[in-house]
């Protein structure tokens, strides 16, 4: 007898995280998430085992940016591999990623890249232009605010 979890493709558990994260449920997603997840997030330098660490990126995002809406423009699976093609937008609210908080609404296009298999996420690879964000958030250099 095939279980549930042994049907589930890895497109649609990623589909899962996604629909969960886009409704800023934060739960929901890491019920996804295979707690030895690998978790890279480039443009912080994140490079983590474990649910804890992506547990982290979702709050820090979702807390500095309460609005966030995630839209996914494209999805492309190839076996194992999916990767998710989306914008982040909404309007700062607290520090993030470096920026004390500017108030300002952003859009970033970013890719997400995950492995999947048994209805679980074991690897998350997550990659956006850091200077776009910081060009969005007016950021003049890394460690100054410009004034906008």
């Amino acid at each position: 007898m095939t279980s549930s979890v042994d049907t589930v493709t890895p497109t649609q558990t990623v589909q899962a995280f996604l629909d969960a994260f886009a409704a800023h449920d934060v739960d929901a997603a890491m019920a996804v998430v295979d707690p030895r997840v690998s978790v890279t997030v480039h443009p912080l330098g994140v490079h983590e085992q474990g649910a804890g660490a992506l547990r982290t990126v979702l709050a820090d995002l979702l807390r500095g940016f309460p609005d966030l809406m995630i839209t996914v423009s494209r999805v492309i699976t190839t076996g194992d591999v999916v990767t998710a093609l989306l914008t982040a937008e909404g309007t700062q609210a607290a520090g993030y990623a470096g920026a004390i908080n500017t108030e300002k609404h952003l859009d970033i296009e970013q890719a997400w890249r995950f492995t999947a298999g048994g209805g679980l996420i074991t690897d998350v690879a997550v990659y956006w232009c850091q200077a776009q964000l910081y060009r969005r958030l007016a950021v003049k250099r890394y460690d100054e605010i410009s004034i906008a």
